[in-house]
C-alpha cells in the first residue's frame, strides 16, 4: 500500500484531459496527490524547483503525453534521465497517438509503460484502475 502515499504528478497541457484524469482517479477511488504541469518544461521546473520550491515529496509516479507545447514530452524524459534525483521516477505514457516510433523512443527513455488513450470514457477509467492496481502491487524507490 505503499503506493497510496506516492505522489502524481500529470504532464498534460489539455485542461479537459487533465479533468477526466482527475474525474477517472475520483471515480476509481484513488486518493493520491496530484500535481499539473501544462508543458515539460513547466514539470521540469517544478520537480527541480526552478524559479520556486521543488515538489516535496518528488511525485514517484509521472503520467506523461508526448504531444506538448515548448518541451515535448520526450525531451522532457530524456532531461529527467539525466537528473540523478529524478531518473528514478516511474514514467507512464498516456498518449492518444500509437506512432512506433514515439514508443521505441519513449521505452528506450526506461519508461514504466506506454498507454494508448481509450476514446471511450469507461475503457479510461479501467485503464485508471489497472494502473492502481500495478502502483499497489510494485514497490516504489523513497
Amino acid at each position: 500500500m505503499k503506493s497510496k502515499q506516492a505522489h502524481i504528478l500529470l504532464v498534460i497541457d489539455n485542461p479537459q484531459d487533465v479533468d477526466k484524469t482527475k474525474r477517472a482517479f475520483q471515480a476509481q477511488g484513488i486518493e493520491n496527490p496530484i500535481h499539473v504541469a501544462g508543458n515539460g518544461k513547466v514539470a521540469l521546473d517544478l520537480l527541480q524547483g526552478r524559479g520556486r520550491p521543488a515538489l516535496q515529496p518528488t511525485p514517484q509516479i509521472i503520467l506523461l503525453d508526448l504531444d506538448l507545447p515548448e518541451m515535448g514530452g520526450l525531451d522532457f524524459l530524456k532531461e529527467l534521465r539525466q537528473d540523478p534525483h529524478l531518473k528514478a521516477c516511474s514514467v507512464f505514457v498516456i498518449s492518444s497517438q500509437n506512432r512506433q516510433n514515439d514508443i521505441l523512443d519513449a521505452y528506450n527513455l526506461n519508461v514504466a509503460g506506454f498507454i494508448v488513450k481509450p476514446l471511450q470514457y469507461d475503457s479510461f477509467l479501467d485503464t485508471i484502475a489497472t494502473l492502481d492496481s500495478f502502483w499497489n502491487l510494485i514497490e516504489l524507490p523513497n
